[in-house]
Order: C-alpha cells, then sequence, then structure tokens
C-alpha cells in the first residue's frame, strides 16, 4: 500500500481512532494504530509477533485490531462496497459486454469458505462437509474485481438469498430488449445456484449440449471468472481469509467486511498486487454443498435460451 493511500486512511479514521494522553500513558497514534490493523489482516501474525514489531502490548493488538476493524466496516463500507447504480451500473454493464460478450451482466456472484475457530455455542452451524469450521463469505463482483455486495453466513445455504430480492440486486426492473425479448440486469454464477431472472447459470452438461450452448457456458464461465479471481486477490492481500480466523465469532463477520473494504479501496486506488503473493487458501464453495432452495419458474430459462441465440455471443 502507498503512503498516499495509508495516509487517506488515517484521515478518514481519525475520528474514530484517535485517543488522548494519560497520566500514566502515551496514547498510541492514529498512523500506528491503521499499522497494526493492515499489518495484522495483511499477514495473520500471531499478537505476540506484531507486539514486538509495534512496541505495544499483546492485548493492545488484539484491542487495536478489533477498532480497526470496527472502524473500517462503520466508516467505510458504504462508500467503498455497495450496489452499483446510474452511470456505474452502466460502465460495469458495458464492461462485461465488452470484455467477454456477455449482455446485462452486472456482476459475478460466489461463495468462499473462511475457516474459524470452533465457537463455543451453535459450533454445527459452521462445521462443513470437508470436517472443519467455517463462514462463508458470498460475494458479487464487477468486471474490475470489486466486491459490491458481500454477506457473511454460516454453513447453511438455505440462509443464502433470503436477504435478497430482485429489485435489490442491480434494478432488475430496468431492462434491455435482446433478440425482441425483454432482459433485466442480473449477476451471473456457477452450477451452484438457482436459474433465476437475475441470476444466470451454465447449461448442465449432459454430454448432449448444442453448440450454441457450448458457446454460451464458454462466454458465462469467462465472465465469471472475474469473481474467481477477485476472491484469490482479496485473500491474497489480506491473508488472515486464507488462514483460521482465531477471533471471537462475533467478530468473525466485522473482520471480512473490513477486508472487502480495504480490498476496494486497493483496487480503486490501483495498488500493486503482486500474483505470488496469493495464499492458496481454502476453497470455493464446491455445488454439492451451495444448493440454495428455490422455486420452479420458466422465466429464467427464456432469458437463458434468448442470451444463447443472441449472435453477439460467439464461441471465441
Amino acid at each position: 500500500m502507498r503512503r498516499e493511500t495509508f495516509n487517506m486512511l488515517c484521515e478518514w479514521l481519525s475520528p474514530r481512532l484517535s485517543y488522548e494522553d494519560t497520566n500514566f500513558r502515551q496514547a498510541i497514534s492514529v498512523q500506528k494504530h491503521v499499522a497494526v490493523g493492515l499489518w495484522w489482516l495483511a499477514t495473520g501474525a500471531g499478537y505476540r509477533t506484531l507486539a514486538h514489531l509495534f512496541g505495544i502490548s499483546d492485548a493492545s493488538v488484539c484491542l487495536k485490531v478489533r477498532e480497526f476493524s470496527h472502524a473500517v466496516r462503520h466508516e467505510m463500507i458504504r462508500e467503498y462496497v455497495m450496489l452499483p447504480e446510474g452511470e456505474e451500473l452502466q460502465t460495469i454493464l458495458l464492461g462485461f459486454m465488452i470484455h467477454w460478450g456477455f449482455p446485462q451482466c452486472a456482476g459475478a456472484i460466489d461463495g468462499s469458505h473462511i475457516p474459524v475457530i470452533d465457537p463455543p455455542e451453535s459450533h454445527t452451524n459452521y462445521f462443513n462437509h470437508k470436517g472443519w469450521h467455517s463462514v462463508i463469505l458470498q460475494a458479487i463482483v464487477d468486471h474490475n474485481f470489486c466486491v459490491h455486495n458481500s454477506r457473511v453466513l454460516r454453513n447453511s445455504w438455505k440462509l443464502i438469498f433470503l436477504t435478497y430480492h430482485p429489485s435489490l440486486l442491480f434494478f432488475s426492473s430496468v431492462t434491455a430488449v435482446i433478440s425482441r425479448h425483454s432482459s433485466a440486469h442480473h449477476a451471473v454464477g456457477g452450477s451452484a445456484y438457482p436459474l433465476w431472472s437475475w441470476l444466470m447459470k451454465g447449461y448442465p452438461e449432459t454430454g448432449n449440449l448444442t453448440e450454441d450452448q457450448h458457446c454460451f457456458n464458454k462466454t458465462l464461465s469467462g465472465a465469471r471468472m472475474t469473481v474467481e479471481c477477485a476472491i484469490g486477490r482479496l485473500k491474497g492481500r489480506w491473508r488472515c481469509l486464507s488462514k483460521r480466523l482465531d477471533v471471537d465469532i462475533s467478530l468473525v463477520a466485522t473482520i471480512i467486511s473490513a477486508c472487502c473494504t480495504l480490498h476496494n479501496i486497493c483496487e480503486k486506488h490501483n495498488e500493486a498486487y503482486c500474483e505470488d503473493l496469493n495464499a492458496a487458501g481454502s476453497p470455493n464453495v464446491p455445488p454439492e454443498a451451495a444448493g440454495p432452495l428455490c422455486v420452479a419458474d420458466t422465466q429464467p430459462l427464456k432469458i437463458r435460451e434468448t442470451l444463447t441465440l443472441r449472435k453477439h455471443v460467439q464461441h471465441s
């Protein structure tokens, strides 16, 4: 992170992270406070390691990480993590169209496991099919790898999408005419997701797909790669997410939200990203673990068929 971006963070968070000196000790500066928080999120290093590095106590490191994460989430997330609208939405639609030839695509959606410690209560809700405890980060990203919506969920996939409504995602009431059919804005997802009018996925690989259907799947797969790359970059920058989060479960959502916010800040400020620093991390949510319930509807099938047959979706 460049000094300019670091200073911007300090200035933005200063009202929330500033403390006065007391008769007993000098207050930790905002700059050190922010540095401690960034260092821990970026490395996942132990509190004792950071205590020696910054010359403060283990308890102070724990407190400063918590305060920094809360500050980023509450002060910055609404500015940097939000659903697109207006001109920004049109830019995203154009971006997916130019790069992958996929029309009306306003984002790509995927989920990823974030390891956590065994919670003292309701621990079975966090136990995944791999045999370890985790929460699920579900994110929607744009063509530039920025997160526009995120949810932190337990491993019960029945909870997914219950907070969503099509009118809240990409303003799906706004439509475009494609091959004489009306199509709303939509996201693209993997085979694990349901097919909805606002969420497109590929045709099941049955072995007898048409050439047009194969081309559609390839085009959608290209558009969907943005979310896989974005999650990789997120975990590569904030490597605490690739390790087990040894914090109280009540703090997990705050830490993940802070990392998503800081990820977008880095992307929008063109911060350098080194591919070789990308940690392998925990796997994305597999299809068998990600089957949200949905109601049968023929409208999504018609929309997918329209997108399949449009002449602009071509095999590249």
